[in-house]
Formats: C-alpha cells, sequence, structure tokens
C-alpha cells in the first residue's frame, strides 16, 4: 500500500508540472505562436522548390556569359529564400531542443523512480530474509493461537507475496520504458545532430551567394554608363505603358457609359448616371466585378514559376546609388517559354504591341483589369472571353537570357499592387 501510494503521489507530482509546464506554453503563445512541425514542414518543401526554380533561371541567364540584373535578381531571390531555408532549421533545432528536454525530464523522473522502487524491495528482501531465519512460513502460520489468527496470518503471506510480485513488475515496467525513452532521447539527440550540422551548411551557402551577389554588382558597377541609359530607357518605357493602358481604361469607362445611355435610350427609361473615371457597370459587370474584389489574396500567378523581381511602387536601383526607378506593377523572372494565365474570367479588351514591352494584353473584370506586358506572343484576340488560368500568351526572353513578365491590376484609374492579390508563396 505504502508503494501505491508513493506511486500515486509522484504520477500527482508529475501532474501537476506538465499542467505548470501547459500554463506557461499558453502564456507565452500569447505574445508569439510559434510555427507547427507540419507548417515547417511544408515550407521547406516550398523553399526547396524555390531555391530549384531560382537556379533553374540562373542559369538560363548565365547562357549570355555577360553580367545582368537579371542574374543579380536571381541571385538575390536564392539569398532570400536560403535566409528562409535558415530560419526554418532554427524553428525545427527549438522543437527538437524542446522535445529532448522534455524527454530528459521524463528519463530523469524516472530514473528517480526506478532507485525508488528497488530500494523499497530491497528492504522488502532484506525484512523477508530476517523473517526467514527466525521462522519458516509454516511455523508461522501454525503458531496462530487460534484459526481466525491462522486465517490472518495465511492472508497476511498471500497478499506479501502478492506485493513482492507487483513491485517486480513494476520494475521491469519502469525499466522497459525507461529504456524507450532512452532510445527516443538518443534518436532526437543524432537529429539534432544531424540538423545542426545542415545548419552550418546552409549558413556556408549563404556566404557563398552573398559572395556571388557581392562579385555581380562589381561586375555591373563597371557598367555604369550601360546601367544610367537601361534606367533612362526603362523609365520611358514606364510612362509610355502607363498611358497606353491609362488610355485603354478611359476608352473602355467611355464605351460602357455609351452603352448604358443607349440601353436606357432604347428600353425608353431614365438614362443611368455614368462617371468619367469609373466603369458604369452592368449587373453582370457588377458581379464580376464582386468577384473579382472579393478574391483579393486568392489569385493564382499569372506564370507558374517565377519570383518577383522587381515590386510595386518605388525602388533604389541594386546597383546604382541615388538612383530609384518606380514600378505600377511587379515583375515576375521566370524560365523561357513560360506561359501566361488570366488570374480571373474577363473579356480581353486589347492585344496590341508596345515596345520595347513587346506584346500587351489587357483584361477587363468588371471595375478591374489586368494587363500582361512583355509577352513573345498572344494566344488571345480583342473581345475574345477568357476563363481563369487560361492561356493567353508566352514569355518574352531578352537578349541577355532574362525571362520577365511585367504585370499590372488597376481598378478603374488607379493602380494597385499586384502582390496583395495574389497567393503569398
Amino acid at each position: 500500500m505504502q508503494v501505491r501510494f508513493k506511486s500515486y503521489l509522484l504520477f500527482f507530482l508529475l501532474f501537476v508540472t506538465l499542467v505548470y509546464q501547459t500554463e506557461a506554453q499558453q502564456r507565452s503563445s500569447r505574445t508569439r505562436k510559434p510555427k507547427s512541425k507540419a507548417q515547417l514542414e511544408r515550407e521547406k518543401r516550398e523553399n526547396l522548390n524555390r531555391i530549384q526554380e531560382a537556379n533553374r533561371i540562373l542559369e538560363q541567364t548565365k547562357q549570355q556569359k555577360e553580367a545582368s540584373l537579371g542574374q543579380l535578381n536571381a541571385i538575390k531571390e536564392k539569398i532570400t529564400v536560403q535566409k528562409k531555408v535558415i530560419t526554418n532549421i532554427s524553428s525545427e533545432l527549438n522543437y527538437i531542443e524542446s522535445d529532448v528536454k522534455q524527454t530528459e525530464s521524463v528519463v530523469g523522473n524516472m530514473q528517480t523512480d526506478l532507485q525508488k522502487l528497488k530500494a523499497e524491495y530491497a528492504t522488502m528482501i532484506y525484512g523477508a530474509s530476517k523473517t526467514a531465519n527466525s521462522y519458516n512460513k509454516l511455523m508461522f502460520l501454525f503458531a496462530a493461537d487460534s484459526f481466525n489468527q491462522f486465517i490472518r496470518r495465511l492472508t497476511y503471506l498471500r497478499q506479501y507475496s502478492e506485493s513482492r510480485k507487483k513491485q517486480v513488475a513494476e520494475i521491469n515496467r519502469v525499466t522497459t520504458n525507461l529504456g524507450q525513452k532512452l532510445t527516443v532521447l538518443n534518436r532526437q539527440k543524432k537529429q539534432k545532430k544531424t540538423l545542426l550540422n545542415v545548419q552550418v551548411k546552409e549558413n556556408y551557402n549563404l556566404l557563398s551567394l552573398k559572395d556571388q551577389q557581392d562579385n555581380m554588382v562589381q561586375q555591373l558597377s563597371q557598367k555604369e554608363k550601360e546601367l544610367r541609359e537601361e534606367v533612362n530607357r526603362r523609365q520611358a518605357a514606364v510612362r509610355k505603358l502607363d498611358n497606353v493602358i491609362a488610355n485603354m481604361v478611359r476608352e473602355e469607362i467611355a464605351r460602357a457609359a455609351r452603352v448604358a445611355k443607349s440601353r436606357a435610350g432604347a428600353e425608353g427609361g431614365t438614362a443611368t448616371r455614368t462617371s468619367t473615371n469609373k466603369v458604369t457597370l452592368t449587373p453582370e459587370t457588377a458581379l464580376l466585378s464582386s468577384n473579382f474584389g472579393g478574391n483579393k489574396g486568392r489569385f493564382s500567378w499569372p506564370v507558374e514559376r517565377g519570383f518577383i523581381s522587381q515590386r510595386f511602387g518605388v525602388h533604389a536601383h541594386p546597383v546604382l546609388r541615388n538612383v530609384s526607378t518606380r514600378n505600377n506593377g511587379i515583375d515576375i523572372q521566370t524560365n523561357a517559354g513560360e506561359s501566361v494565365r488570366s488570374i480571373f474570367s474577363g473579356i480581353v479588351r486589347a492585344v496590341l504591341e508596345v515596345p520595347p514591352y513587346h506584346t500587351v494584353v489587357m483584361i477587363q473584370h468588371g471595375e478591374y483589369f489586368t494587363t500582361f506586358t512583355k509577352l513573345k506572343s498572344a494566344n488571345v484576340s480583342e473581345g475574345q472571353k477568357v476563363d481563369a488560368k487560361e492561356v493567353i500568351g508566352t514569355v518574352y526572353t531578352n537578349p541577355d537570357g532574362t525571362t520577365e513578365l511585367h504585370f499590372e491590376i488597376w481598378r478603374n484609374t488607379t493602380k494597385l499592387n499586384p502582390e496583395t492579390w495574389l497567393l503569398t508563396r
């Protein structure tokens, strides 16, 4: 009974300890929610895929032998993903370290419990040996003064024997569990050591990538004159494209207003109020527009593979000092021959050539417009209805080996950041 009481007490103390640890973890999670192991594993696979994509894109740009901004962008993408890989490994190490500490704590408690059980068993055996020297079992039984005392002594001997058996069984059970926990602990420590070696390797890879980046920047710095001329050409092209898109949007606004006015006249009703800076929506286009807006952050990318090489807004030039460039959309660097897909159902409003952006395709989705530029060719024509993920063309590859899609989203005459509308990668 004493052994059972001590076991219950030990389990109670362990329970209280676990409750305290759980409450402490919950208090910590209120300020910072750690990622789950499944989430870390998923991110690891995604990061490895992104590195492979960046490697393929980088190899294509290297075929031209000369340093280019496309190569620099691919290296920067690899550095960005490499940092995420290292962060992911650190998070995995935190999980393993937590598991190791927890297992070590359990092992320590079990070892203490085992020592107590063995000590109690030794005391029991010692007491039994002393009794055996004075009496044997038969003498102990037949020395009873009455039949009732005989029965009580017999019951005592049986209980004593059962207690010894239970004690031995408990010792064996704890010993087996302890061996299993030690095996788990050794496996966890091995995983930790392996992961630490991987982390060291990935850190070396990161340093190597940063050296490549520095060398690439140094090579490009020697082409300062060419780069400045390229910046001027790019900014002029941005303004030209901006005017082209704005004109197409204004034409569609005017066209929709004319259609609404004509429809109202034919039906003998009051003309719908129109705006000079907003598309006049019919019930059908209003639903399309609402569905488009409701899917913000959930659109598939216009290309299956690639990375954002330049984001929306004003950015410092990656090589030239005190030089900034403006981007009204995002540039996605991808593989040569990559197909371009519509991100949502709509109507093709324009397919035209805008040097140096090559082929431009604009699709209307109610009051929203998506524009795809730097296409080598287009598979659609003006007025055609397209579905989500329908291929509309192929990305153009520059002479320096860079394959890059320029993508914009407008709501009427307002430019939007496309990155916030696409699925996060």
